[in-house]
């Protein structure tokens, strides 16, 4: 092969892999950079935002003290520390005793100049290279969150910012401001980085008692910066509280407009000023829908739908329209007290929880609307809720439909009963990002693999998918098996081995591969629990483990096992993928030839939504759940038959359970065989999943069609 045939070749793979490559490749491609361009992009970094330089937005320091740690810093974690990506709090204290929720930083020195010495140090030397901005504050400030955030927004980051209430020095120039730290101060990642290799100078040379004096001098002699109020177009309002301020009657626009709020002296008084502020920011938001909507009106009326294009409610998605009638979306009928499409199956089921919680707000909200538009001609009350329907419509959010029994009052007392239909919308809220802990792709995946005497059709195959894509490519993966045995077949062990062709290819493999051991673990039981099972290879392992709880069905590949290292987080989130199964062969084509190509293969298939038997979690994860487990069940070890680890987490850990799709965990049709010593509804949904992969309705339709046609011949 050429060169050039060897470039061809090359740049084929890589346009096939990257499509929209082309251009960009055109530009610069030359044979001799073929071999360097492909390695850049196989191994180049999954995580484009730490490749380009990416920095978040906003840090939040709140410097706080011995006396009011648990008071007004417990105050502002609870108002404002949700609002803000990262919050930390910073003390003088020695080994002091953290509240709940919350990240302290001790620097163990309580006077004042060294506690801000110190906390510029930390920032700087933990977040310097992290974030764009740093908004330092005190625990007696009241800061608008939100309003931060969007001034932040404005501002250009390639500024030296020192950005505050702007004070006069005492007896100092008069040019020359520092930003008074009762009401916070922000300051640029440029700024930072500038100041400090001054920061030990300033500590030995400057004298002063406050330390935002002492900061805003050091900024002031050594870089020439001054505190400014105002910048870019952008103003940093404050509002300095006066004793015995009415925080409900403050009217004044230089109150509303604030973005920080100076000094809050007790607990209390910062919860006041955040419910004050959050109802200002909830009458702006709400005029500004009204607004929004009002101009949607107007233009709507110049289009050519006209006045009847306009959707209800007013800048809400229009509903979905379906395209088939396989794609029509069903209303479900419930009444105050019973819901008619139950979870299980079931015709009808009692009205709880959640569910009883939504009907009850909605039929609430339906009152409450009704009054606010004939008042004061009329007054509404509920009597009784005649027909309630709702559907869940993913273009817009929950859609309900209420047959009201209501009781109508006029103004001279006169009352009378009528019924009438509303309909109301729960629109989809604003989609969040949750910020999630940082993890890697180099973590060590321990495969554990249950085995029974069913499954030893199948070891094989599972054998070399695992030698295919993890053995040979040198992933960082090990594999353990858990070899059920039946009572029966334990006492017969020492004559005849049921597993003993499965060790014989287990050894076989760890000739071929000398630096890979595959351990296996031996258990005498009639019930095979999923948490029994757990608990034995739980013991075995160090805590640090990232376990892939495996089924003998399963084709490994490295694809899966990068997502399950992704998707699992110590102390924070464990990962259910949820396989692909495909169909019986025999129904789907019915003797023809299978589909061959990769890009249709999931055609063939569907989601197994009733499958818990995969899945990826820590070992310290896994231990802390069964120990609040055992705390709840004591000695009843017959509870475990009827649970998975997947129940153990959702109910023992307070972790956030991931359940996604998966479309690189495929599995073979095969059907299952289903345990009926297990409980009832492991029992159900083991058959659930073995009628669901048959084949899909249109498959299974024609099986039975082309079984009439045979039969009435």
């Amino acid at each position: 092969m050429t060169r050039l045939d060897f470039f061809a070749l090359c740049r084929f793979q890589l346009l096939k892999t990257y499509p929209k490559l082309p251009s960009f490749f055109d530009f610069f491609f030359s044979p001799p950079a073929v071999c360097h361009v492909s390695m850049y992009f196989l191994y180049r970094t999954r995580y484009i935002q730490t490749e380009l330089g990416f920095h978040e937005r906003l840090f939040v320091a709140v410097l706080t003290s011995k006396a009011t740690l648990n008071t007004l810093a417990v105050a502002v974690n609870k108002t404002v520390a949700h609002h803000f990506p990262r919050l930390l709090y910073f003390t003088g204290l020695r080994s002091a005793k953290v509240p709940h929720g919350m990240v302290l930083v001790a620097h163990g020195d309580e006077r004042p100049i060294w506690l801000m010495y110190e906390t510029m140090n930390y920032i700087h030397q933990h977040f310097g290279s992290d974030y764009d901005w740093f908004y330092i504050m005190q625990d007696d400030t009241y800061a608008q969150a939100e309003q931060v955030k969007a001034l932040v927004t404005h501002l250009s980051i390639n500024q030296d910012v020192y950005l505050g209430r702007a004070e006069e020095f005492i007896g100092g120039d008069e040019q020359a401001r520092y930003c008074h730290g009762g009401f916070g101060y922000l300051l640029s990642r440029s700024l930072l980085l500038k100041l400090h290799p001054h920061l030990d100078s300033c500590r030995n040379e400057i004298l002063s008692v406050r330390p935002d004096e002492w900061l805003g001098r050091c900024i002031i002699d050594f870089l020439g910066i001054t505190c400014v109020s105002q910048l870019q177009g952008q103003h940093y309002h404050t509002y300095e509280l006066a004793k015995n301020t009415e925080l409900e009657k403050e009217e004044e626009e230089e109150f509303q407009a604030a973005l920080a709020v100076h000094p809050v002296s007790d607990m209390t008084l910062m919860y006041r000023l955040h419910k004050q502020f959050s109802r200002i920011q909830l009458d702006r938001v709400y005029q500004e829908i009204q607004d929004l909507q009002m101009q949607i009106r107007n233009l709507t009326a110049l289009t050519p739908a006209g006045e009847a294009g306009v959707t209800w409610p007013v800048g809400i998605n229009a509903p979905f329209l379906p395209k088939s009638r396989f794609e029509v979306i069903s209303w479900d009928y419930f009444t105050e007290q019973h819901l008619f499409s139950c979870p299980d199956g079931s015709p009808k089921c009692e009205l709880s929880g959640a569910s009883k919680a939504d009907v009850s707000e909605i039929i609430e909200s339906a009152v409450e609307q009704l009054n606010s538009l004939y008042q004061p001609l009329l007054r509404f009350s509920k009597r009784q809720l005649l027909n309630g329907y709702r559907r869940f419509d993913p273009t817009r959010g929950m859609e309900y439909t209420l047959d009201l029994l209501l009781e109508a009052a006029t103004q001279k007392g006169h009352s009378h009963v009528l019924a009438k239909r509303v309909s109301l919308v729960r629109p989809l809220s604003k989609v969040e990002i949750i910020p999630m802990p940082y993890v890697t792709e180099a973590t060590r995946v321990q495969l554990v693999l249950p085995l029974t005497v069913q499954d030893l059709d199948f070891v094989a195959n599972f054998l070399d998918m695992f030698a295919m894509n993890t053995l040979d490519t040198h992933d960082n993966a090990l594999l353990t098996l858990l070899f059920i045995y039946h009572p029966y077949d334990a006492q017969r062990v020492g004559q005849v081995d049921v597993f003993a062709g499965v060790k014989a290819m287990v050894g076989e493999l760890e000739k071929r591969y000398a630096e890979v051991k595959i351990p296996w673990i031996s258990v005498k039981t009639e019930v095979p629990s999923q948490v029994k099972l757990m608990d034995i290879v739980s013991k075995k392992h160090p805590v640090d483990t990232l376990f892939f709880l495996a089924s003998v069905w399963t084709e490994i590949n490295m694809e899966f096992l990068n997502r399950c290292r992704m998707n699992t987080i110590s102390n924070w989130q464990v990962f259910f993928p949820v396989h692909f199964q495909e169909f019986n062969p025999a129904l789907v084509y019915r003797g023809e030839q299978t589909a061959s190509s990769n890009t249709d293969f999931l055609r063939d298939g569907h989601f197994d939504r009733h499958s818990f038997a995969e899945a990826c979690f820590y070992n310290s994860d896994y231990m802390t759940a069964r120990t609040k487990l055992a705390a709840d069940i004591l000695d009843r070890d017959e509870v475990l038959e009827s649970m998975e680890v997947f129940d153990v987490f959702l109910h023992y850990s307070g972790l956030h359970l991931f359940r996604a799709v998966e479309p690189g965990l495929v599995q073979k049709y095969t059907l299952r065989s289903c345990n009926p010593r297990l409980s009832e509804e492991l029992y159900h949904r083991c058959v659930l999943s073995n009628l669901e992969g048959l084949a899909s309705r249109s498959h299974l339709a024609m099986a039975l069609f082309e079984q009439e046609q045979a039969n009435s011949t």
